[in-house]
């Protein structure tokens, strides 16, 4: 009894302490190992205002003045910091111990990523440095520690946002937030972990579902290759579907037979687990890794886009990933999950990610839930007509690709969003680069290269057009056989997308047109104005709010408070406005859809959260949305859809863009 007592209290004791790390799951779903430490939590910290750390030994400090905690941005509240101002350095420090139990393996430290530019040292010794904020990275630190030991953590992160040199996304490049930009992050958003790898381990692996030759073919790769032999085992729960070895070698390739596929779809988002196991001559397993796979296949043919080669209507959303206490980091697992789940109840399938990359967790949750992703870049806030930054992009997309093509729900890659003032050479150049990149790392998508923006060469023709009412939205989409373009701009009328030249956007560049040869898609549309004092609707009043269009009258206002209407009016009448998962109001733990306009979002420069303006939306819960609330009437919301199409097929493999262009090529 007393053995089980004593057993019972530590069990107690390392409960409380693993429930004290934020964000404490393992942050890779989709290549997990066991053997693993959560580096999240308390951190010591110092901000870098007169970049001068370095001369002064921060590198190798023991620690910091400061608290933070990690993985939430020093802008939110939920570091315990909560400076909102620009942030252009900080070093963070925090101690590692490295199990004895570890020797003769690797020890790999992780991020799932660091805003903008990091340098890692470990007791002072340079490590490694990484350029892109928004993507996963790895150090092999074995050589810099000792199984057993304790060691300084130490990591330096810049941002230099209103350089144009690297992506912003909607992060307010002014002071304070302001139209639909919001509060910055700077430094360490996503967890930092470290786990234990034999030398010949997997690094990772390429998976294509092939399911017309009903077969599962992955692509290895290894830290280093050797005689082991890499086993692969495909379940379907507990039943074995198939099984295959190959050499450890990463030109090895593994094809497994999937007769009579379960499918994955929104419909059915059924998956399979996968094992990965590199075994040794004797036997002896030294790497396992668990998976999982969704078998589906999206392409294009014809006009439209196909889902497990069936024409598949996508009703999506547009989530742009903000949080009120957490800014681009979640503040839970479950409040990933959470998002996900509104929006299906609200009746949509699936969003755009609109400007962020999304951690790993909220992928594996839309492939478990069955939702549809577009994968972006938070492009936003670049000089699209710069060398250097387009160095900085292509380095940073290739990383998301690779990380996030194993995902069945990610259907489409959206590199960029609304480049409208391009210049004529570099820009071309970029953008082309751009979409042969994504093809070359992933055939399996479409690429849509620029939603709403310049197009050089893309899969999809993606335009957005805000026009509420609906006869005249159709007229301008397609009118007198012509299909709406987007005007290339001539002037900076934004501080995002800044680097005109000052010539004109039409000069000594045939810019394509549409030629009728892929689907026309209109993958943001709707929106709807709201002003904070209803009074106010007849003076188009714009001091308190921004949006699209008119201000609502209040009989679509009472329509789209039935219940089970919101989506039907939205997709009958073209009314509508952007639906945020998960940006609302709540307690403990229970997570709300607010319903608000494009860009409805507002906080003060000294508040790294969003502050709502009285009056302009309500949270919605199942619970409540019967029953609204007369003082903050319900909006309906702005759908993201696929509506026009138009175009000829395309397959998976050597397809050609869909764009005439100078210079345009099929891709091999």
């Amino acid at each position: 009894m007393k053995k089980t007592a004593i057993t019972l209290f530590f069990l107690l004791q390392a409960a409380c302490l693993f429930s004290q790390i934020p964000r404490p799951e393992y942050p890779r779903p989709q290549f997990e190992r066991t053997d693993w430490i959560n580096l999240n939590g308390e951190w010591t910290y110092t901000f870098d205002f007169g970049a001068s750390g370095l001369e002064r030994g921060y590198a190798g400090s023991k620690g910091f003045d400061g608290k933070i905690i990690v993985p939430f941005a020093p802008e939110s509240k939920l570091s315990g910091v909560g400076h909102t101002d620009f942030i252009g350095r900080i070093w963070y420090q925090r101690t590692i111990d490295i199990p004895a139990d570890w020797s003769g393996r690797n020890v790999m430290l992780n991020f799932g990523a660091v805003y903008y530019t990091s340098e890692v040292y470990v007791d002072g010794r340079f490590v490694g440095r990484h350029f892109g904020g928004s993507t996963s990275f790895s150090y092999d630190i074995t050589a810099f520690v000792k199984p057993g030991g304790s060691h300084s953590l130490v990591v330096f992160a810049t941002s230099d946002l209103r350089s144009g040199k690297q992506t912003a996304g909607k992060q307010s490049l002014q002071y304070a937030s302001h139209s639909c930009d919001y509060t910055r992050t700077t430094g360490i958003w996503q967890t930092v972990w470290m786990e234990a790898v034999a030398p010949e381990a997997l690094a990772r692996v390429q998976m294509t579902t092939d399911i017309d030759q009903q077969q599962l073919i992955v692509a290895p790769q290894f830290f280093r290759e050797s005689p082991n032999t890499l086993r692969v085992t495909l379940r379907d729960g507990g039943k074995v579907v198939g099984t295959r070895q190959v050499r450890a070698s990463n030109s090895s390739v593994v094809v497994i037979p999937v007769k009579k596929a379960r499918l994955w779809s929104p419909e059915d988002p059924f998956l399979y687990d996968l094992t990965y196991e590199v075994v040794a001559p004797d036997g002896q397993v030294l790497d396992a890794v668990k998976s999982y796979v969704g078998m589906r296949k999206v392409h294009i043919e014809g006009n439209k886009i196909y889902l497990n080669n069936e024409p598949y209507y996508q009703r999506l959303v547009l989530d742009q990933g903000f949080y009120p206490d957490g800014i681009w980091t979640a503040p839970s697992d479950d409040a990933l999950r959470r998002d996900i789940e509104l929006g299906l109840a609200a009746g949509f399938n699936g969003a755009r990610l609109h400007q962020k990359v999304f951690e790993e967790r909220y992928y594996y949750w839309a492939d478990r839930l069955g939702y549809i992703t577009w994968g972006e870049s938070p492009s936003w806030g670049m000089d699209a007509n710069d060398v250097e930054t387009a160095r900085n992009f292509l380095s940073e997309w290739a990383e998301c690709v690779v990380r996030d093509r194993n995902h069945p729900s990610l259907l489409t890659w959206t590199p960029m969003n609304e480049e409208w003032w391009p210049d004529n050479t570099q820009f071309p150049r970029f953008a082309s680069d751009v979409y042969d990149l994504t093809g070359r790392l992933d055939p399996t998508r479409p690429v849509n290269t620029v939603s709403g923006g310049a197009v050089v060469r893309t899969d999809i023709w993606a335009v957005h057009n805000y026009e509420q009412n609906p006869a005249k939205l159709k007229e301008k989409i397609f009118s007198d056989g012509t299909f709406f373009h987007p005007r290339l701009r001539t002037t900076r009328d934004q501080t995002r997308n800044i680097g005109f030249n000052e010539v004109k956007a039409t000069a000594n560049y045939a810019w394509p047109q549409y030629d009728g040869s892929c689907p026309y898609l209109v993958d943001e549309f709707g929106g709807i104005k709201w002003v904070k004092d209803q009074e106010k609707q007849a003076t188009d009043s714009q001091t308190e709010s921004w949006g699209y269009g008119q201000a609502p009258a209040r009989r679509v206002l009472h329509a789209a408070r039935r219940p089970g209407r919101r989506a039907a009016l939205a997709l009958r009448t073209g009314v509508g406005l952007l639906l945020h998962p998960a940006h609302g109001r709540g307690t403990g733990t229970e997570r709300h859809l607010l319903l608000r306009p494009f860009g409805q979002v507002r906080h003060g420069p000294d508040q790294g959260h969003f502050q709502q303006t009285p009056g302009t939306s309500r949270p919605i819960t199942r619970r409540t949305a019967a029953r609204p609330n007369e003082a903050h009437p319900e909006i309906p919301f702005r759908i993201f859809g696929v509506r026009f199409l138009s175009g000829s097929s395309s397959s998976a493999r050597g397809r050609a863009s869909c764009t005439n262009a100078p210079g345009n090529r099929r891709r091999r």
